[in-house]
């Protein structure tokens, strides 16, 4: 197998050749058809996320087939085509798995930080932790779900059911979100970075009611606002945008520190509210209303030796949508 490994923080992803791998008890190989590229790949890259495991396989939007089962695996076939997401294993024992919240769990895994990912020709996963994906849709446009979809759907649902929805950060979880809110009859109301003109125009084609720049108020209050994009200072920015018992959720898993802020912002029973990882259930759920919503994800090809000019150009905002690296 060959992958793209990071050997450090904040070195380049090096193109390594490795021996094959085998699956243990519980788990498979995944043939990679294609592997999305999240700002969560950044994050690791950049050392922003505490105790990464390393040498380590960076990315965990990963969709592939089934080429090596282990003992023990029941319900997936070879040749099967799965999707393989950011949690990667959980305890089943700790309080937060015996509350049905493994998003919690206190011995997490997770895929591309510490344990290898999608970012090479084949990766080994814990068979748990993979989705059957069936035959519609291409490799490339189903990446991107793994992550900025299954994160968006949590979110919405912490969001609550507000009709007035703001997306602060319109990149690959906004552009799929926004087609869900859409879909479920909710105005979205998307922020983008000040002066990006050409991702407000994209907003717009999605079906966006207002876009505009994350220094702008919206034309009327929003029931909610989630955060995709990573500046703190965002969320008093977004507080001011809800209205009185509105929420602001965000949903990275990594943000610059928020700055004080008058708390006439978080009067009026304003909440505040984070989203963590996602579970089993979120993937189940979410990837079951694909189809029927439709969603169309924009999507721009890197070959996978080419991650390296994928991971500069996300964090430039060359793109809109997702960058995705194919094998």
């Amino acid at each position: 197998m060959k992958a793209m490994v990071l050997n450090r923080i904040g070195a380049p992803l090096e193109w390594t050749e490795l021996p094959d791998r085998q699956p243990g008890p519980g788990e498979i190989r995944v043939r990679v058809g294609a592997c999305g590229v999240c700002r969560t790949d950044l994050h690791v890259v950049d050392g922003e996320l505490p105790h990464p495991q390393f040498p380590i396989i960076p990315g965990h939007e990963i969709v592939g087939r089934i080429d090596a089962i282990g003992s023990g695996v029941q319900g997936l076939m070879l040749g099967e085509r799965v999707g393989i997401p950011w949690l990667g294993h959980t305890c089943g024992v700790c309080p937060y798995c015996a509350m049905h919240r493994e998003n919690l769990c206190d011995r997490p895994r997770f895929t591309g930080y510490t344990r290898d990912g999608g970012f090479a020709t084949a990766t080994v996963a814990d068979a748990r932790f993979a989705f059957p994906l069936g035959e519609q849709g291409s490799d490339e446009s189903l990446a991107p779900l793994l992550c900025a979809g299954l994160i968006g759907w949590r979110a919405l649902g912490i969001a609550g059911d507000g009709k007035r929805l703001g997306l602060y950060g319109f990149g690959a979880a906004a552009h799929i979100l926004a087609q869900v809110a859409k879909w479920q009859g909710r105005s979205v109301y998307a922020f983008t970075r000040p002066g990006d003109h050409t991702t407000q125009a994209f907003a717009r084609s999605l079906g966006a009611t207002w876009a505009g720049g994350s220094d702008e108020m919206p034309p009327e209050p929003l029931d909610a606002a989630i955060i995709f994009a990573t500046p703190g200072d965002l969320v008093p920015i977004a507080l001011q945008a809800v209205r009185k018992g509105g929420r602001v959720v965000c949903a990275g898993i990594h943000m610059s520190d928020i700055p004080s802020f008058p708390y006439s912002l978080l009067w009026e029973e304003r909440q505040l509210l984070s989203v963590a990882n996602l579970t089993r259930q979120d993937g189940l759920e979410f990837l079951g209303l694909v189809p029927q919503i439709g969603i169309v994800t924009k999507t721009t090809r890197y070959p996978l030796e080419q991650a390296n000019q994928a991971l500069a150009d996300l964090r430039a905002g060359r793109f809109d949508g997702a960058a995705v690296l194919i094998p």
